[in-house]
């Protein structure tokens, strides 16, 4: 990565600021990010990670809209832009998404995906617009495994085709570096080989209930080549603290008793040490090879606050033995070579 860009051990996820799940109010918006922007232990600048497809633009026009309310400087701010697809037209009252139906709520616009080499330049413009006096820094191409999964293997040439106009907009120092984000991380395999990219973030698979060994190595690959890995997602989406859904799909106790049962005995084994479920799933996200920070989202400002805190901790609240104990009952893989 561009030695110009210094991350902080985390960034802000900010799919909330586009409405996941719940419509947020605009003043609850604003707190948040001033709690990002304002917190003492981060190191300046402060990263969002944002996308076209957070409610169809809206995320990147409230980050825009409360940075500006907040005044904070371009330079105090570093925002990633992960580009794939583009706001269209305004929906009717009551009217779902055609992108996204029943995940994101009370939005005006539709989106459609835009995935080519003048596709990503059209979203890229867009989401500077949209964010209205900033720009995005660190720029890819949005979740490209669904991309090709969804249209058949033909389409990784628009994949490629995407990269070589974000590759374009770096080389005019419109942009300072290119990854990758994806939940299937054979997906950042394989565009590797075929792209130059400055980081990666993988999303939903190096967590502390999923982190299978040909991963490892592969992380272990990144590392000795000098490219920069950002784990995201490290709560499964919310599962392994408490929350209904696992990596963004409604789990049921009954059809995934398997599920619900390694989180039970991951909550016994937390509580036994008194420590937070959360505190274990950033610790180990943060710790996994070549990982310089993890990516949080930040749809309340009391766990912004918490995130942040146990992120800075680190280890220095766990013992060994939870990490022993969570071998010895099968929580962790027992070959995992990093806790």
């Amino acid at each position: 990565m561009s030695h110009s860009i210094a991350l902080p051990k985390v960034i802000f996820g900010t799919s909330s600021l586009g409405n996941l799940y719940v419509a947020l109010d605009e003043e609850t918006k604003l707190e948040i990010v001033q709690t990002c922007m304002q917190y003492p232990s981060i190191q300046k600048p402060i990263v969002f990670d944002c996308a076209g497809k957070y409610g169809a633009g809206l995320a990147l026009e409230t980050l825009g809209r409360c940075l500006q309310t907040l005044n904070v400087k371009p330079e105090e701010v570093i925002i990633s832009n992960k580009l794939g697809w583009y706001r269209t037209n305004e929906l009717e009252d009551g009217m779902e998404p055609t992108f996204e139906p029943g995940v994101w709520r009370n939005l005006k616009y539709d989106a459609e995906q835009k995935i080519s080499y003048d596709g990503i330049l059209q979203c890229f413009e867009q989401g500077n617009k949209l964010l209205n006096g900033y720009t995005a820094q660190l720029v890819s191409v949005h979740d490209p495994d669904e991309y090709v999964a969804n249209g058949g293997d033909e389409r990784y040439r628009d994949i490629i085709d995407a990269y070589r106009a974000l590759s374009d907009l770096k080389k005019a120092g419109k942009v300072t570096a290119i990854g990758i984000g994806s939940k299937d991380w054979k997906m950042i395999q394989r565009v590797i080989d075929d792209v130059e990219l400055d980081w990666v973030m993988i999303a939903n698979c190096m967590t502390v209930h999923s982190h299978p060994h040909e991963l490892v190595g592969f992380m272990r690959e990144l590392e000795r080549r000098g490219i920069v890995i950002i784990n995201a997602a490290v709560f499964n989406g919310g599962f392994l603290i408490g929350e209904d859904y696992y990596n963004y799909k409604l789990m049921d106790p009954v059809h995934d008793q398997q599920l619900f049962q390694w989180r039970n005995e991951f909550f016994k084994l937390c509580d036994k040490y008194r420590i937070k479920p959360a505190q274990v799933c950033i610790t180990f996200g943060l710790k996994a090879p070549g990982v310089k920070c993890v990516a949080v989202n930040i749809a309340d400002v009391n766990r912004v606050r918490e995130n942040v805190d146990m992120t800075l901790a680190g280890d220095a609240v766990i013992p060994l033995e939870f990490w022993n104990e969570m071998k010895l009952h099968g929580l962790i893989d027992k070959n995992y070579p990093y806790q």
